[in-house]
């Protein structure tokens, strides 16, 4: 397992690389069945007529075609529940769905038939020229089909290079919504937990907090006012010099003190008595977060998460929380979080890409920019490309 618990995007280099190791196997055994095959036809001449005789062509075109479709068919489906090819394992890369999980087989095939249109569109025209016999300009037709299939597949292969988003994505990926990690250069998502994990060996960090202003909370923070008023007690009047005794202004209430009563201790047997401890208050769930990329965090009551939070004049004070984004898919104040016992109300601060909460139950729903959202322990919250778990300490 790698060392460094961040996951690590494949560079284009490395998925090239894993790409024409897959695809080396199916594409010499076509085009030894085909050559065997186009050199075993033969022609005669009847009536006036060239006839053709494809039965070599059929014959080892069809072995070449089965032995693709069963390469193909084991390939695609240990790539679905693992992640892995032959090209992956030796290049050290995996793919996997937008949560980090197995990408599954409709992923894996609809990636595969965006790669491989061109060389499907090549195939397509050896098997009209077989069955029209245009075995004359065979060769003018197939050749350029071919390169151009070829050059069309390693162009997708490379297309993340491409991506504004942090090169994450080629074109094959944003069709089938699936990703490839670098698994030497960081972890195996599908090994450890998806995006969210892995937990149990993650590094329990806290960065320094710096104290900032919230937007959020300063303008939501419920106004509490304090109702308790000072007693006043009228004293004796003392009368001003020359003059007569001032007297209290009319509109000015006068309290009257009663006279303090003698207690007895029987006073108090028909009182429930209070046991000593018994009005200690319950103890309060402490919340935590933890980024995709393993971190985990402490909440405090208010806290602001970005690529590089910064809060308003006039806020209240806020935990700042930095996560890294070298595609910048968060903006730079993304999140406000505002712990509230049982979970944390989030609000997307107007970001460009927009956040999202996963229930427990599976249920994904947007946030609206500005409105807060409850979210309870056990649910996940996307902003950008990140995620982090919510849970309790």
């Amino acid at each position: 397992m790698a060392v460094n618990l961040q996951l690590a995007p494949a560079t284009a280099g490395k998925r090239l690389g894993a790409a024409v190791i897959d695809w080396l196997p199916p594409l010499a055994v076509l085009v030894v069945t085909f050559a065997v095959g186009f050199a075993g036809i033969t022609r005669t001449r009847s009536g006036g007529f060239i006839i053709y005789d494809t039965g070599s062509l059929v014959l080892f075109g069809g072995i070449g075609l089965g032995l693709t479709l069963v390469y193909l068919l084991v390939v695609l489906g240990w790539e679905a529940r693992t992640g892995k090819t032959p090209g992956n394992m030796l290049m050290g890369i995996r793919s996997a769905d937008n949560d980090g999980f197995a990408p599954g087989a409709g992923a894996v095939f609809l990636r595969g038939l965006v790669t491989g249109a061109g060389i499907l569109l090549a195939l397509v025209a050896a098997i009209l020229v077989v069955v029209f016999q245009w075995f004359g300009a065979a060769l003018l037709v197939l050749g350029p089909l071919v390169l151009a299939g070829a050059g069309w597949a390693v162009l997708v292969v490379l297309s993340n290079s491409w991506d504004k988003n942090g090169r994450l994505r080629g074109w094959h990926d944003a069709a089938a919504k699936t990703l490839a990690f670098d698994v030497k250069a960081g972890r195996d998502p599908i090994t450890t937990g998806g995006i969210q994990g892995p937990y149990s060996f993650a590094p329990l960090d806290l960065p320094p907090v710096q104290q900032v202003l919230s937007p959020v909370a300063g303008a939501n923070a419920p106004k509490i006012m304090d109702v308790r008023q000072p007693i006043t007690h009228p004293g004796p009047q003392v009368p001003a010099p020359g003059g007569p005794a001032a007297a209290p202004p009319a509109e000015a209430p006068v309290r009257t003190i009663p006279e303090p009563q003698q207690h007895h201790p029987d006073d108090d047997v028909e009182r429930t008595q209070v046991r000593p401890g018994s009005a200690t208050p319950a103890p309060v769930a402490v919340l935590r977060i933890r980024l995709d990329d393993g971190r985990d965090f402490q909440l405090d009551r208010s806290v602001l998460v970005g690529r590089n939070p910064v809060g308003q004049a006039g806020e209240q004070q806020a935990q700042l929380l930095g996560v890294d984004d070298p595609g910048r898919s968060i903006s730079k104040t993304h999140l406000h979080l505002l712990t509230d016992g049982a979970g944390i109300w989030v609000t997307d601060r107007n970001s460009t890409n927009g956040s999202a909460v996963t229930t427990p139950d599976g249920r994904r729903t947007s946030l609206q920019p500005g409105v807060p959202a409850f979210v309870t322990p056990g649910s996940s919250v996307h902003f950008g490309d990140r995620t982090f778990y919510l849970g309790q300490a």
